[in-house]
């Protein structure tokens, strides 16, 4: 089936494109939820004014946005865990756990959907992505911690290892 997205879709494409998609996932999903219509030769012809809104939407969404993206960039989230010796959690650190994080940390509301990683199960440092838009995906920092034991030591090391290589990058234009 051929469709005409009116709306950017994720891993699929940009608003005014046409895409071959299977029949289930278009007729039950991207035309009801308004995200795309057939591509019959009516359709196409507004193909490139759709382009054009989508270009100008994007860019106000995107500069509204930006504040916040270079807020949740470089964010360190810590979680501690039960854990087996092994190093392997009971449970897992889940997109939900990482979403209700950073809405505690930045008080905007950043939905489980957003957030772009596999769940946690053992121990250690992780990058997750958060999708604000296409454009915008800030990459967040996570550190699962055993329960009882010092996680600042951990912390520091990592906020200065972040500072150490933004230094000479900084001096290297001024010289």
């Amino acid at each position: 089936m051929k469709v005409m997205l009116v709306k950017d879709v994720y891993k699929l494409g940009r608003a005014g494109d046409i895409k071959k998609v299977a029949d289930g996932y278009g007729r039950n999903f991207l035309i009801p939820q308004g995200l795309a219509v057939l591509a019959t030769a009516g359709a196409v012809k507004q193909a490139e004014r759709i382009r054009q809104q989508a270009e100008i939407r994007r860019t106000e969404l995107n500069s509204e946005l930006k504040g916040l993206a270079d807020k949740i960039q470089g964010i360190l989230l810590t979680f501690s865990a039960k854990a087996g010796e092994t190093g392997k959690l009971y449970g897992s650190i889940t997109t939900q756990d990482v979403a209700t994080a950073i809405s505690e940390q930045t008080r905007f509301e950043v939905k489980k959907q957003q957030v772009d990683m596999q769940p946690i199960r053992n121990l250690g440092e992780y990058t997750a992505y958060v999708r604000l838009t296409m454009d915008l995906v800030p990459e967040v920092k996570i550190i699962v911690h055993r329960e009882g034991e010092a996680i600042e030591e951990q912390a520091e090391e990592v906020v200065a290892e972040q500072a150490e290589p933004e230094a000479p990058a900084e001096a290297a234009p001024e010289a």
